[in-house]
């Protein structure tokens, strides 16, 4: 006859081995990021889906008809908001630069001055320094950042990171008007704060992320394979910080209940959602935090649903 508590042992072990793995509060990263996703709020959400669509040629992956998830690369995605049922209203600054990483940033400089785009800071290029870029202006006024990053001794760990990614073109019959041979390899969503000190403890102790890059006032780390969060000194940056900011930093998680419960009972970060449900049609389930100077933080899992079926497939 086998002993009680050598069976109560043997079935504790047995059990600890299925269960899902719960997110170390000291290092969250490792519990695994499927995919980033950044929130941007629009008042014409159908002319942001014709942009981000037709004129810079992403593909849409889902259409809740409040919100439209298009794919910038691989596993990093922007999803955009009608500001009148989202998080945040079109009256807030939008206070985030989001960089579409690519390699034909000449190219795409020549393309989107046809288009008549608004071009905040014109094309600059210099082989011998970290990168090459311009910046644009989206229909709403958020600053998108055309770079490609250069060799060099800034770069040492990025560039082998980036070395291998596949770049994302504007699928056929898409009503894409974006030349052939433009596309976007990774995204950086650049976010600008007050004390980059504190904020580079957070990302790398409290979300356990891995910095790539460190240019004094600006600090890259990697979130996924091609999805990146870049942290500016707003006495430097393109923007100065704000209170309010017109945008939402995601993540695509598996284990959503682990971080939630790991967050929570561990007093993390501030919790805007305070139960961890999923949404009427069962489409995604979600929870937002806030980080130390007031970005929020959303963390997602997406279902099966047939209006999931492109996205998820895109996930996998």
């Amino acid at each position: 006859m086998i002993k009680l508590p050598f069976l109560v042992a043997a079935l504790l072990i047995l059990c600890s081995a299925c269960a899902p793995k719960v997110p170390d509060p000291k290092n969250l990263a490792e519990a695994g990021i499927r995919a980033v996703n950044l929130f941007l709020y629009y008042q014409d959400l159908d002319r942001a889906e014709r942009f981000y669509t037709q004129t810079l040629g992403m593909e849409k992956v889902a259409d809740y008809g409040m919100a439209k998830i298009v794919r910038v690369s691989a596993d990093a995605y922007i999803i955009l908001v009608d500001a009148e049922k989202g998080m945040h209203t079109v009256d807030e600054p939008k206070t985030v630069a989001v960089a579409l990483l690519t390699e034909q940033v000449e190219a795409w400089y020549e393309y989107i001055k046809k288009q008549g785009i608004e071009i905040r800071y014109t094309l600059k290029t210099d082989l011998s320094k970290p990168h090459d870029g311009f910046v644009a202006v989206d229909p709403e006024g958020y600053l998108l950042e055309f770079e490609r990053f250069n060799p060099h001794d800034e770069n040492t760990v990025l560039i082998p990171l980036l070395t291998d990614l596949e770049t994302l073109y504007p699928a056929e019959k898409s009503g894409s008007t974006v030349p052939d041979g433009l596309g976007f390899h990774s995204m950086v969503s650049w976010l600008y704060y007050k004390d980059l000190t504190a904020m580079q403890s957070f990302y790398e102790n409290t979300l356990g992320l891995d910095m790539i890059v460190d240019q004094g006032w600006a600090k890259i780390y990697r979130a996924s394979q091609t999805g990146f969060v870049g942290l500016v000194d707003q006495s430097r940056g393109m923007h100065s910080w704000t209170e309010k900011k017109a945008v939402n930093v995601g993540f695509i998680v598996d284990n959503l209940e682990g971080w939630y419960n790991t967050v929570k009972n561990s007093a993390l970060f501030e919790l805007r959602t305070q139960k961890l449900e999923k949404e009427p049609q069962g489409r995604y389930k979600a929870f937002v935090g806030y980080d130390p100077e007031g970005y929020y933080l959303e963390f997602d899992k997406f279902y099966p649903h047939e209006m999931n079926d492109i996205f998820l497939d895109r996930l996998k």
